[in-house]
């Protein structure tokens, strides 16, 4: 009996590879569905499945020559001494994965929409093209300065904040010169629409700094932000599909290739995203939100990243607020972000992930059911 429920457990225990085949088999159901239910083929040039696939494709081959090339240029991860003590032995694993599935995504993405289907907001797609590199740009310059000192800090984060904001500031005032004075409303569940007119430009450079910095407290955990990124694209992807073919195209894209990406970054990981893929994406998340004017369903389906940077707020804020004679505060948190918590109360990576994996998914599936154009 004893050792026929060790045997149960055991075979219920999920790995890296068991996650990263149900992430591509839920990612491709997910696919198949969506241009389904918008009357598209799903091998056809206008889809969400054949993009997906391509660039999955494409990065997870790719990494197999970018890895041992991030090896060789000595580009290892810096870990922190303070935090679990399980990532201590992931020192020197390869960083800045970004510089490799981004650009395959966005290079695949331009093409895709612009040359082979024609897409009539392609130069949409240029634009949050542009934002997607900055954003990963100002990653890799925190990558480097990481590798570069063999430390943990990278650029100072008061320079790191200026260049975000500087790159929203740029895409709002792109928004603003180019865009219908519509831009400023935001589209609720069940054909709501929510006017905000000069209220919306704060919260636009708000959220493009938010959401980058989201989806890096997210990258954390082999897998995690990855994972999570590829469900949320493919979800925004699937709620502009009706009116904006070229961004869904491009959401498909980076879907496919944060999957692609998994391949390498699954448990036990052979190269992390580091700033340079989690900004980029975050980052890409964020402008397809404020152009398509789907604000509501870009928070849902980055509740967890929501609740990631939340956790890292309350925990500096309570630590501050409870500070003794000795300088020293109270922990909320055994550490944050929320995932790190997790993982000091007992849970491996493995088990944060595919939850994490799970709740996105509900997320997504929420946000689609109650959106009017899907």
């Amino acid at each position: 009996m004893v050792d026929a429920k060790l045997t149960s457990r055991r075979s219920l225990n999920l790995t890296g590879s068991s996650l990263l085949t149900l992430l591509a088999v839920g990612l491709s159901l997910g696919g198949l569905i969506i241009d389904g239910v918008g009357g598209r083929f799903p091998l056809a040039g206008l889809s969400m499945t054949l993009p997906l696939w391509t660039c999955a494709l494409l990065t997870a081959a790719l990494g197999y020559w970018a890895v041992p090339m991030l090896q060789a240029l000595k580009i290892g991860q810096i870990i922190r001494e303070d935090g679990p003590q399980t990532h201590l032995q992931k020192a020197g694993t390869p960083t800045m994965g970004g510089v490799f599935f981004v650009p395959v995504a966005v290079i695949v993405a331009l093409l895709w929409s612009g040359w082979v289907i024609g897409a009539k907001d392609f130069s949409f797609v240029v634009v949050v093209s542009v934002v997607t590199l900055a954003y990963a740009a100002i990653g890799w310059l925190d990558d480097w300065q990481i590798v570069r000192r063999r430390s943990n800090k990278g650029i100072s984060p008061r320079l790191k904040l200026a260049l975000q904001i500087t790159v929203g500031l740029l895409f709002c005032m792109w928004l603003a010169g180019t865009q219908p004075a519509s831009i400023t409303s935001i589209s609720l569940p069940f054909g709501l629409v929510l006017p905000l007119g000069l209220l919306f430009w704060p919260l636009a450079l708000f959220v493009l700094v938010a959401e980058s910095n989201a989806t890096n407290l997210t990258d954390g955990v082999d897998g995690l932000a990855a994972g999570t990124c590829a469900i949320a694209l493919l979800a925004l992807g699937a709620i502009v599909a009706p009116t904006l073919p070229g961004l869904m195209i491009f959401c498909a894209c980076m879907s496919g290739s944060c999957l692609g990406f998994v391949v390498h970054n699954r448990h036990p990981a052979t190269v992390f995203m580091g700033d340079t893929g989690s900004l980029g994406l975050g980052g890409a998340l964020a402008a397809v939100g404020l152009l398509s004017q789907n604000l509501w369903c870009l928070f849902i389906i980055s509740g967890l990243f929501f609740v990631e940077s939340l956790s890292v707020i309350a925990q500096v804020s309570y630590y501050k607020a409870t500070k003794g004679p000795d300088g020293i505060g109270k922990r909320l948190f055994k550490m944050s972000p929320f995932h790190n918590h997790l993982e000091l109360s007992g849970w491996s990576e493995i088990q944060i992930v595919g939850v994490f994996y799970v709740i996105n998914g509900i997320l997504a599936l929420f946000c689609m059911s109650t959106n009017s154009g899907f």
